[in-house]
């Protein structure tokens, strides 16, 4: 990696470092998950830290250092947060979607431009489109990314055609009548079909059972697969 360099990156975690620096967590285009330090963005006359912040774009230049880079420059490309911060249900799901795509990150190679690329869409998504079922897209699309998805139609043990009724994350997916392990839930097979058009990209008009349903199966299948629970996703919940 070169000494320094420039990128398009989206604010994913910040925290205090030091009197009065700051530790900027970013998700970039082209160099997957970036740790860098803001040095003096704490004081008042800092001259970006009001952009070095949750649901920011940025084109930024980084310093690469032996364990943090640091970032010396960064422009405004998109602010996402007026929309979401005064929308408890919005900003609670795009919160999801950058811890989601944190711990998502860990496994995603630099050169790689699709988490960044799908995060920003889904945050300009979340200004309008219903945040449970935006969310649920970007998880369903980021997992299959990441190799994987849950099976929504065939049986994920002996790909028997469906609908079926059954979903368990340690299976994979949808489940066949004898294929169905203990601990199953019994799903509505309509319920999957929502989440199989979510995760093609294609219009949907569940029920809220159904979409309230498929998020709970999107949210434990994801968390199976990363063997730890993503925060914002509990919050959602409450």
């Amino acid at each position: 990696m070169r000494e320094n360099y420039r990128d398009r990156a989206v604010v994913i975690r910040t925290y205090d470092f030091g009197e009065a620096d700051r530790v900027i967590v970013l998700l970039t285009r082209d160099h997957g998950l970036v740790r860098a330090v803001a040095k003096g963005v704490r004081r008042a006359k800092s001259r970006f830290g009001s952009r070095l912040q949750l649901f920011v774009n940025l084109d930024v230049q980084l310093y690469v250092g032996k364990n943090l880079a640091t970032i010396s420059q960064a422009d405004t490309v998109d602010y996402f947060g007026a929309r979401l911060i005064e929308d408890y249900e919005r900003y609670t799901a795009a919160c999801a979607v950058l811890e989601s795509a944190e711990r998502l990150a860990f496994a995603d190679a630099a050169h790689d431009p699709y988490l960044y690329e799908s995060v920003t869409a889904t945050l300009e998504q979340l200004q309008t489109a219903d945040p449970t079922m935006a969310l649920d897209a970007f998880l369903l699309q980021a997992m299959a990314h990441a190799g994987w998805a849950p099976s929504l139609f065939n049986c994920a043990q002996c790909n028997r055609p469906g609908p079926h009724h059954a979903f368990h994350p340690a299976a994979g997916g949808a489940a066949c009548h004898e294929c169905r392990p203990p601990g199953a839930a019994e799903v509505d097979p309509e319920t999957l079909h929502h989440l199989w058009l979510l995760a093609h990209n294609h219009p949907t008009n569940p029920t809220n059972a159904q979409k309230q349903e498929g998020h709970r199966l999107a949210r434990a299948h994801l968390q199976w697969h990363m063997e730890r629970n993503v925060s914002a996703l509990q919050v959602m919940e409450q």
